[in-house]
C-alpha cells in the first residue's frame, strides 16, 4: 500500500535519518485502541447481560476471551517482529484487530462475540511487543526514558479512557459501538505507520511451538478453572473434572513449560536469562500486578454504579473522568522524571496511592455516598497510574540490547496480560460469590431482570456490598506491587 521505506540498520538510533518522536506517534494510535478495548467492555457489561440475555460469568467472558488470545500468544509475536520486522508484524495485526472490531459489533449474541473477541485479542497480540521494539530499537539511551514513559503513559490512559469512552457510546449510540469505533481508527493508525514507521533489520529465529502450546493450555485450564469456578459452584465441571483439578492440571503445566525453557537449546519462547537482570524481574512480577488490579476494579465498579446506584451507562463511566484526567495532566511531568529519579522511588508512591485509593472507594461503595466523595478516590487512582506505567515500563527495558527488545517486549507485555487475565477470572468469580452472599442468590441468577433498573432498595444495598467486597481483591494485590518494586536498583540508564 506504500513505497518502500529506508530499511534503517539494528542501531536505528544512530542513523542521522531516523525519525523516532514521528515513529512512536503513529505507533501510539494503535496502541492506544487495542488498550481501550481490554477495559471499555467492562462498563457495557450489564447492557450485555441484558441485551444479550447472557450471565455474569458469560458477559466477563467477553473481557476474558480478548485478554487470554492476547496474552497467550505474546511471547510469539514478540519474536516475529524481530523474524519478519516490527512494522509488517504490526500492520498485519492492526488489519486483523480492525476487521474482527467490526465482526463484534455485528453478532446478535454472546457466543459469537466471545469468537470474534478471540480473533480481537490475536490481533492486538501481534501489535503490542512492536511497539516497545520500536522504541528500544529508534530512540538513543537519552530519550529513550522519556519515549517509554509516553508509551507507558499511554497504557495507563487507555485503560481508564475506556469506561469513560465506553459509556458515552452505550448511551448515545449502543453496545455494538464500542466496537465499530475501532474500524475508523484502525484505518488511520494503519496510514500513519505506512507513513512515519520505518522498516528495520531482522533476525532469523526458530519458533518454540510445543513452548505456545504448554503456556496456552496451562494459561486457558487456570483461567477458565478460576471463572467458572462460582458457576459450577467450585465441584465437578465434566465427568472426572473438577474445578480444583482443572485448575491444578494447568499450574502443572505452566511448571512443565518453564522446566522445557530452561532445557531448550535452540530458541526457547521465554528466554530465561532476560531474568538474570534484577529490574526486568522486578518490573515483570510488579506489571502483572498492575494489569490484574486495572482489569478487575472497573468490572465490580460499573456493576455496583449502573446496578446498585442507578446511574446511566455513561454516568457511570463519568466516575472514571478524573481518573483519566489526572493521568494525562501528569502525563509529560512525570516522563520527564523517569530518566532521573530511581524507579523504586516513583513506583512505590504510585502503587501505594493506588492501592490506598481502592481501599478508600471500598468504604464509600454504597447506596447514599455523594457523588462528590467517590469522585476523591477516583482522582487520586489517575495520579497514581501516572506513577506506575511510565517506571515500570522504562526500569523492564532499560538494559536490554537492541536484538533482545522482541523478546524483552514479549515477555513483559505477557506478563501485562497474564495478570489481566487473572483479574478478570478472580473477579468474575469474586462478583458471582459476593452476590450469592450478600442477595442469596448465585451469579448465574443475576439476570437481566434485576438489571433493569427495579432492584428494590434492600437488595441494592446487598448489591453494593457485594461489589465493594470485590474490590478488595485489586487493592490487595496492588499494595503487594508496592512491596515487590523495593527491589529494584538502579538502571544503567541512570548511571551517569
Amino acid at each position: 500500500m506504500s513505497a518502500p521505506l529506508k530499511t534503517v540498520p539494528t542501531a536505528a538510533a544512530d542513523d542521522p535519518d531516523a525519525r523516532p518522536w514521528p515513529a512512536l506517534w503513529a505507533l501510539v494510535v494503535g496502541f492506544f485502541m487495542i488498550l481501550v478495548d481490554t477495559t471499555i467492555v467492562s462498563v457495557a457489561t450489564p447492557t450485555i447481560i441484558a441485551e444479550l440475555n447472557a450471565s455474569v460469568s458469560e458477559a466477563i467472558w467477553v473481557s476474558s476471551a480478548y485478554l487470554l488470545a492476547y496474552a497467550v500468544p505474546l511471547l510469539i509475536t514478540g519474536r516475529l517482529g524481530d523474524r519478519y520486522g516490527p512494522k509488517k508484524v504490526y500492520l498485519i495485526g492492526l488489519v486483523i484487530f480492525t476487521l474482527s472490531s467490526l465482526a463484534c459489533g455485528l453478532v446478535g449474541s454472546v457466543t459469537p462475540l466471545i469468537i470474534a473477541r478471540v480473533v480481537q485479542g490475536l490481533g492486538a497480540s501481534l501489535m503490542t511487543p512492536q511497539t516497545m521494539a520500536t522504541i528500544t530499537r529508534l530512540f538513543p539511551a537519552n530519550e529513550r526514558g522519556k519515549a517509554m514513559a509516553i508509551w507507558g503513559a499511554v497504557a495507563g490512559i487507555a485503560s481508564l479512557v475506556g469506561p469513560v469512552l465506553g459509556g458515552l457510546l452505550l448511551d448515545s449510540l449502543g453496545w455494538e459501538w464500542i466496537f465499530f469505533i475501532n474500524v475508523p481508527f484502525g484505518i488511520l493508525g494503519y496510514l500513519l505507520v505506512v507513513k512515519f514507521v520505518p522498516r528495520m533489520d531482522v533476525n532469523r529465529h526458530r519458533f518454540d511451538w510445543l513452548g505456545v502450546a504448554l503456556s496456552a493450555v496451562g494459561l486457558f485450564c487456570i483461567v477458565f478453572g478460576l471463572q467458572e469456578a462460582d458457576t459450577f459452584n467450585w465441584g465437578t465441571i465434566w465427568g472426572p473434572i473438577s474445578v480444583f483439578s482443572l485448575i491444578i492440571f494447568g499450574v502443572i503445566v505452566l511448571v512443565l513449560f518453564v522446566l522445557w525453557q530452561k532445557l531448550n537449546r535452540g530458541e526457547p519462547l521465554l528466554p530465561l536469562s532476560l531474568f538474570s537482570d534484577r529490574n526486568f524481574t522486578v518490573s515483570n512480577i510488579a506489571i502483572a500486578m498492575v494489569g490484574f488490579s486495572v482489569t478487575a476494579m472497573p468490572f465490580a465498579l460499573m456493576i455496583w454504579a449502573q446496578s446498585a446506584r442507578g446511574f446511566s451507562p455513561t454516568e457511570a463511566a463519568l466516575l472514571s473522568a478524573p481518573t483519566a484526567v489526572m493521568s494525562l495532566v501528569l502525563a509529560r511531568p512525570v516522563g520527564n522524571l523517569v530518566d532521573r529519579i530511581h524507579p523504586r522511588i516513583l513506583a512505590t508512591f504510585g502503587c501505594g496511592l493506588w492501592s490506598a485509593s481502592l481501599f478508600g472507594l471500598v468504604a464509600i461503595m454504597d447506596t447514599t455516598s455523594p457523588v462528590w466523595l467517590i469522585l476523591i478516590p477516583m482522582t487520586t487512582l489517575g495520579i497514581s497510574n501516572s506513577f506506575v506505567w511510565g517506571p515500570l515500563s522504562t526500569a523492564a527495558t532499560g538494559n536490554l540490547p537492541p536484538l533482545r527488545a522482541g523478546a524483552g517486549s514479549g515477555v513483559y507485555n505477557t506478563a501485562r496480560q497474564v495478570g489481566a487475565v487473572m483479574g478478570s477470572a478472580v473477579i468474575a468469580t469474586l462478583i458471582s460469590s459476593r452476590i450469592a452472599a450478600n442477595l442469596g442468590i448465585a451469579g448465574s441468577e443475576f439476570s437481566p431482570a434485576t438489571l433493569g433498573g427495579t432492584i428494590p432498595e434492600p437488595a441494592r444495598e446487598g448489591l453494593a456490598t457485594a461489589m465493594s467486597q470485590a474490590v478488595l481483591a485489586p487493592a490487595i494485590v496492588i499494595g503487594i506491587a508496592a512491596i515487590v518494586v523495593q527491589f529494584y536498583k538502579r538502571p544503567s540508564y541512570q548511571q551517569r
